[in-house]
């Protein structure tokens, strides 16, 4: 793609978000969302590829309902109690539509089966903003009307995705895939807290963007896309696919690592709330996605592969590692120790 181009779009991405996270007014935050659409598309079929040009045509049409949901959530809201502020959300047609058009823009289930398959036809750079970057507008907007939207609806929902996210990943081979069915058990855990401690749920979508960014980006560096190719990662990459391993494990939720913390306060807060059977029914259904980043972490460390292998192995590359992988790796597996500190500056 040419540069002055990607420039354009990631500009435009950055309008987009800063135009949506920062407005009162709904119309504004529907445009915002709409030049987010409009900007990331480009970047998704950047590779002409038949899949690539599905994977965008797939992801236009939901979030172009999604887009339109929430404009027809605002105008009912609008003629009913004549308010166009976002958080003046009162009444409940207005409340329901909005939660069904952020759970698509979202991917939430049970609306998230465009998800993986829009994913799974980008580059992983690519699929890194949609996992995270043009993830942060909606979650915003759920944000900023947590109080009106309706606690029962945004639960069930959140398990679902748990559940879902967990179940669906496991028989999967493409990392893409894994990782993007990752993403939708994680927003689960996001949409349970939202009503109850926004903080939280703000500060559980930072410390997911902060680890799945390294996934991704160790991913990309080693160019894996499969299973099988990951498994035969060690012999080029040692460090970065141990940093793999640790990344993964703590996107698992696994203590002393850093994703142990926003599940660990979310178990209590819903422990506070007296939500105790619905926080463990989301603990136990992380088992599920525990098992494949197990298998994922296994994969990457592996030393030699359990099967014959159909593609040339790789032996060690003069390719340079970006230091912001080592950063991130790093971020991913020590922040517990410092909880204290970062739970009193949110």
């Amino acid at each position: 793609m040419d540069p002055q181009a990607k420039l354009i779009f990631t500009a435009s991405l950055i309008l987009g978000t800063t135009i949506t996270i920062s407005s009162n007014h709904w119309i504004m935050a529907w445009a915002g969302l709409e030049i987010n659409t409009l900007a990331i598309l480009p970047l998704i079929s950047k590779s002409h590829h038949p899949r690539a040009i599905e994977a965008a045509t797939k992801y236009f049409l939901v979030q172009a309902t999604a887009s339109t949901l929430i404009l027809f959530s605002s105008m009912t809201n609008a003629w009913q109690t004549g308010q166009w502020d976002i958080a003046q959300l009162t009444s409940p047609t207005s409340c329901l539509i909005l939660t069904t058009a952020i759970a698509m823009k979202l991917g939430l289930a049970p609306f998230h089966f465009w998800f993986p398959e829009v994913l799974q036809g980008t580059s992983l750079i690519t699929g890194l903003l949609l996992s995270t970057a043009m993830k942060f507008p909606p979650i915003t907007l759920l944000f900023m009307t947590s109080q009106s939207l309706n606690p029962t609806l945004l639960t069930i929902l959140a398990i679902l995705s748990t559940a879902l996210g967990g179940w669906m990943g496991l028989n999967q081979t493409q990392t893409r895939k894994i990782l993007a069915f990752s993403s939708i058990s994680h927003l689960g855990w996001m949409a349970i807290i939202t009503i109850y401690s926004p903080k939280l749920a703000l500060l559980n979508f930072y410390l997911y963007a902060l680890v799945t960014s390294a996934v991704f980006l160790i991913l990309n560096s080693i160019n894996t896309s499969k299973l099988t190719t990951l498994m035969t990662s060690w012999t080029k990459t040692p460090a970065l696919s141990a940093a793999l391993m640790l990344t993964l494990l703590s996107l698992a939720g696994l203590p002393p690592l850093t994703g142990f913390l926003p599940k660990w306060l979310i178990i209590q807060e819903l422990t506070k709330q007296e939500m105790a059977p619905a926080a463990t029914i989301i603990a136990l259904l992380s088992l599920l996605s525990l098992f494949f980043y197990l298998r994922l972490a296994y994969c990457a460390t592996i030393t030699l592969p359990p099967h014959t292998t159909n593609h040339m192995k790789q032996w060690h590359t003069n390719k340079p590692t970006n230091i912001s992988i080592a950063i991130l790796a790093t971020l991913s597996a020590t922040l517990l120790p410092i909880s204290p500190m970062i739970l009193t500056i949110v």
